[in-house]
């Protein structure tokens, strides 16, 4: 009997402590309660653009040399010869050292193929590609010309940008802001209910620096006697936002 009565004592401790745990999903119950009705509040979900155009004040340009040689060193002494030009006129030119950047080396063998045998080599390629940047847009095309007269074969195309894109970027945001307004508050009288306090708010878009359609390529030695024409236009700065608004009962 003594056995059994411990037993038994033992028992009624485990239920005593095992009651007041089944509280505890019914607490959990009515949080989830309380955040589906959070949920279900009415809401308007609205996306709206700025938009901003304005003048570049900085161009790149993308040019190379080429030269081609039956030896790989010949290729690459060559190729050296005629960058060490280009980079010269560049500096007379008045572009500042840290604009100019290699953006590419590479040496290639070169083969001919013909039907039925096998490829002969016919030299090697050596290619030098250099990116400049250019902050007086009124020497975008005299610039063009010097590089080319000193022995670049190829530009790539000019890309037009933005020293600091921040102020334009900050007009974008105002005029996406007002837009975003103006729709919110168009909706909420629309549908015959008070507008809200804006619940979230998310940005995409931005600066990005937009590259010319027209691409050049010239061989030296022909040059005219007049500047190459280039025309900057204008950029578009575009900001997208997303907003959330609550809407009242």
């Amino acid at each position: 009997m003594i056995r059994f009565s411990r037993a038994l004592m033992i028992g009624s401790a485990m239920v005593a402590m095992a009651a007041p745990v089944a509280v505890l999903p019914v607490a959990a119950q009515a949080q989830t309660v309380s955040g589906v009705t959070a949920v279900n509040q009415p809401s308007l979900n609205l996306s709206a653009t700025g938009k901003v155009n304005v003048a570049p004040d900085q161009a790149t340009i993308n040019f190379g040399v080429v030269t081609e040689f039956p030896t790989a060193q010949e290729a690459m002494q060559a190729n050296a010869r005629q960058m060490n030009q280009v980079i010269a006129a560049l500096r007379r030119a008045g572009i500042a050292e840290r604009d100019i950047q290699t953006s590419g080396l590479n040496l290639s063998a070169q083969y001919d193929y013909q039907q039925n045998e096998s490829p002969k080599l016919r030299g090697y390629q050596a290619t030098n590609r250099v990116t400049v940047i250019i902050n007086d847009l009124t020497k975008v095309g005299q610039t063009a010309d010097a590089v080319v007269a000193a022995g670049v074969n190829q530009i790539d195309g000019i890309t037009f940008g933005l020293k600091d894109p921040s102020a334009a970027e900050n007009q974008a945001r105002r005029l996406a802001v007002q837009a975003l307004q103006a729709k919110a508050a168009l909706y909420a009288e629309a549908l015959g209910k008070p507008l809200g306090s804006i619940r979230n708010l998310t940005e995409s878009g931005g600066y990005v620096p937009q590259p010319s359609p027209r691409m050049y390529s010239r061989a030296a030695g022909a040059i005219a006697m007049d500047s190459t024409a280039v025309e900057s236009g204008e950029l578009t700065v575009q900001i997208e936002i997303n907003g959330l608004y609550d809407l009242g009962q």
